[in-house]
């Protein structure tokens, strides 16, 4: 055990302190203000001011408050909407300050202007899909084959407009972003440590301007880099550089793990062993975790805005789903062993601390229990910790796909307590709730056992004491 537990931790130790690894954690997490901003738009206008498919159904009178949708509906856009763009400018700031880069947030705007030099900025107007179907009842009809049925001549037409198609702008983007702020912020870092690229003024400039010429030539040389790469990308492939990232890398990534519900388990069982070992083992997988399936929540959340049809969400596994069955009460769904102490349990220490464990555990903050109990190298309480999460998911899953539990389509904040937490991000669906009931009831079941021969040994030791 304690060798398992040193060779886990040398990873562990590993997976914090890598530069890249961190960077992405970091950079989702300074985000995620933005994507529960987002997910508020998407309540107020699918599940609240909705007469379609919200309270606008069953509560007429709240639809008086519709005109404020436009609202929402930006602040949807302006937040999920962008998130490749914030992700990228976040991650090239996270790149330039563990490089020690001394230059503010420029990488960040940096970031921005090199995602920009990667990124198409005209629009296929002909090319754009209609809300009209081919006879396969799948493919969409684009406007320019409309036109061409109406008799129009487009032989002359320029069918294109300046901008950039707001698909590269969110969860289809995200991978672009991610390794355009990387490896770009990495070359300007690079070029940056080269003093014949510095242009040094007079003493007697402003700091501020001296500055901005220091940095002119890595500026001017990193994007000529970038803009290259994406030329070349361009002529070997016809496709961008963020076509490519999503064809070939973010969309395989996403059929083998992000809706593969055995990788999705074993994943819970390295985030478990962690804990085991007293490691924040969100944290440890995070840079894994959130890159893959915070884009499909995202998906999910972006069809169900446009469409405000829950059923037509794409992604079954995604963020919020796993934090909807896995991770609620805290790591190790420990709620459900708090709840197994309140009732059955006889000893007072044990007692106490699920006492003081029960409100943060409503929240989902469940370091109380874990530490004090402890569950932290806990051979006996360690199988349940391990198991139960890994359990409820797959259970979600079933309920899921079964057509039980709707798909997630709402990323809710991940203190929201459960039940709660299941109505919303189901787009206030009773059978989201529902669910949570479900495998909180099997994580109870799950602790009893392990939880009283926890106890019975507690009592040993302590009548042998």
């Amino acid at each position: 055990m304690d060798a398992f537990a040193d060779k886990l931790g040398r990873v562990g130790a590993w997976c914090a302190q890598n530069k890249y690894l961190g960077s992405i954690k970091n950079a989702f997490q300074n985000y995620m203000p933005a994507t529960i901003a987002g997910a508020i738009g998407v309540l107020w206008s699918n599940v609240l001011v909705n007469d379609q498919s919200g309270l606008g159904i069953f509560f007429k009178p709240i639809m008086a408050l519709s005109p404020l949708n436009t609202i929402f509906n930006a602040m949807n856009t302006a937040t999920i909407g962008m998130m490749a763009v914030g992700v990228c400018m976040l991650v090239a700031q996270e790149i330039a300050d563990a490089n020690g880069e001394q230059s503010g947030a420029y990488p960040a705007v940096l970031g921005f202007m090199m995602w920009v030099a990667v990124t198409p900025t005209s629009i296929d107007i002909l090319g754009n899909a209609t809300g009209l179907l081919q006879a396969d009842g799948k493919t969409a009809i684009t406007i320019g084959e409309v036109l061409t049925a109406g008799g129009v001549d487009l032989s002359k037409a320029a069918g294109t407009a300046a901008g950039i198609p707001t698909s590269y702008m969110g969860a289809t983007g995200l991978f672009t972003g991610l390794i355009v702020g990387i490896v770009g912020t990495e070359i300007y870092c690079k070029l940056r440590t080269i003093d014949a690229l510095k242009i040094k003024m007079p003493e007697q400039v402003p700091p501020g301007v001296a500055r901005a010429f220091e940095i002119l030539i890595p500026t001017v040389l990193v994007l000529i880099i970038v803009g290259a790469i994406s030329l070349v990308v361009n002529l070997a492939t016809g496709l961008d550089l963020n076509s490519l990232i999503s064809t070939y890398v973010q969309g395989p990534l996403g059929a083998i793990i992000g809706q593969n519900i055995g990788a999705v388990m074993l994943m819970y069982l390295f985030i478990m062993l962690f804990w085991c070992i007293g490691m924040h083992g969100n944290n440890m997988m995070a840079a894994i975790k959130e890159p893959l399936f915070t884009p499909l929540i995202v998906e999910n959340m972006d069809v169900f805005n446009k469409t405000g049809d829950i059923s037509k969400v794409p992604h079954t596994l995604n963020m919020t789903m796993m934090q909807m069955f896995a991770e609620w009460g805290g790591s190790g769904v420990t709620l459900a062993l708090v709840v197994v102490i309140l009732i059955f349990s006889k000893r007072e220490d044990n007692r106490a601390i699920a006492t003081l464990s029960i409100v943060p555990g409503m929240f989902n903050i469940n370091e109380t229990v874990t530490f004090g109990i402890p569950l932290v190298l806990n051979p006996i309480l360690d199988i349940p910790f391990i198991l139960a999460p890994m359990i409820t998911v797959l259970i979600g899953y079933i309920l899921t796909v079964i057509g039980f539990c709707p798909k997630c389509a709402v990323q809710a904040p991940w203190t929201c307590p459960p039940i709660i937490f299941g109505f919303i991000a189901t787009g206030g669906s009773i059978f989201g709730a529902i669910s949570q009931l479900i495998v909180f009831a099997v994580a109870v079941v799950i602790y009893l056992p392990f939880f009283l021969a926890y106890e019975k040994q507690q009592n040993k030791e302590s009548a042998a004491a």
